[in-house]
């Protein structure tokens, strides 16, 4: 790839597509903020044009932000082994959604007429993807997690430059696009690496933190995991005796969870904080947090990596192609965290923890190691991609 410090930016016009979940909207987001940032350095300015599905996520997002939208129709591939399955009506059906998107996207993208085209992946971007070929304009996809996504393995196919999260992905992607693969991580809000930890327990307003143990941070997602929250009370009495506990649990569970903890000794009570979700403050309670007891999507991943956090994994088991498991297993191959890939219970999850709380040399160790699969810079890193191919 040639530098693109060598040459001043200059005026962008760009198509972003993905979306579906947070994993593939949220990076898109981060990537433009992080190229508009860039260009305005220069004094040079970005058009920017989302396109996504109707009424998904990404159309809240880029209407949150200012950002243009447009909506292509787009098909989910239901994935089976038995293949008799993928020819299921509801699969059938989307099926011929996918060229009637590709029509439309060519419209869009002919009408447009970007730079370049950013993909991140989610079955909209095969539609926008495709006809950014057809259109004879530059297309990057990228790849959040460790293992290509469907929509992302149809992409490359088409020619597209890669840019990927870790380099154990660049061996997986086809062979005809290794050699134009880029490693740039996956991009991560800036604020999420500003935490100050000094902060958190008030902004948080947790009056019974004690600093001189260390701080757990339980989080299942916005939405919280009857999972992790289950095992989680399930050990509190014994954790509580270790460590700070802030849980983010859901605004469906904080009731029942907020129940239970009223059984526990008032000298433990005050060392665990229960909220359904944690807003502004969230990056000084990362700051704040010695082990975080999470999912493992690949947005997750990238903060906790890039902030250098010793974490043990939950992956959530119902993740498109196991993908949570792959890049929890990923890590804890290396050192860089501890993974629960089999049944979950009270007691594997104590044992995961116990370690992390009564060494703290080790607990730094792999949090060293997981700062090592870190890339705090991925957002300009894939900035530079964008600009030296639209160049």
């Amino acid at each position: 790839m040639n530098s693109t410090n060598d040459r001043p930016p200059r005026d962008l016009r760009l198509i972003v597509t993905g979306g579906g979940t947070g994993g593939h909207t949220y990076p898109a987001l981060t990537a433009v903020n992080a190229l508009r940032e860039r260009l305005e350095t220069t004094g040079n300015s970005l058009e920017v044009l989302w396109v996504g599905a109707a009424g998904s996520l990404e159309k809240r997002v880029a209407t949150a932000n200012g950002i243009a939208f447009e909506a292509v129709a787009t098909g989910k591939i239901r994935r089976s082994k038995n293949p008799l399955k993928l020819a299921s009506p509801a699969n059938v059906k989307d099926m011929t959604n996918v060229p009637r998107g590709v029509a439309q996207a060519r419209r869009l993208v002919s009408d447009f007429a970007p730079d370049v085209v950013l993909a991140t992946g989610g079955y909209v971007a095969v539609p926008v993807g495709l006809a950014a070929r057809m259109c004879r304009r530059p297309l990057v996809v990228h790849e959040q997690t460790v293992r290509l996504g469907l929509a992302n393995k149809v992409l490359a196919r088409a020619g597209a430059r890669i840019a990927v999260s870790a380099e154990s992905s660049v061996e997986l992607l086809p062979e005809a696009s290794q050699a134009d693969a880029v490693v740039t991580g996956n991009p991560v809000r800036p604020e999420v690496l500003t935490g100050r930890p000094e902060e958190a327990a008030k902004g948080l307003g947790f009056g019974g933190h004690d600093p001189a143990l260390p701080t757990v941070y339980v989080t299942g997602g916005a939405q919280g995991s009857a999972q992790i929250n289950n095992n989680v009370r399930d050990i509190l009495p014994w954790l509580l005796e270790r460590a700070n506990v802030v849980h983010q649990c859901g605004a469906a569970n904080v009731s029942a969870l907020g129940e239970s903890a009223r059984n526990l000794p008032p000298a433990l009570a005050g060392r665990y904080h229960l909220t359904d979700f944690v807003g502004p403050e969230l990056p000084d309670v990362l700051a704040l947090a010695d082990v975080v007891i999470s999912r493992s999507g690949a947005g997750t991943i990238a903060e906790l990596t890039a902030l250098g956090k010793a974490a043990v994994f939950i992956p959530l088991a119902s993740s498109a192609g196991n993908e949570q498991a792959h890049n929890a297993r990923h890590l804890q191959e290396s050192g860089a965290a501890v993974a629960l890939l089999g049944e979950v219970t009270p007691q594997t999850l104590q044992a995961a923890v116990e370690p992390l709380l009564a060494d703290p040399a080790g607990r730094e160790a792999i949090a060293d190691r997981a700062r090592s699969h870190g890339r705090p810079d991925a957002a300009e890193r894939l900035v530079d991609v964008l600009l030296d191919v639209a160049g």
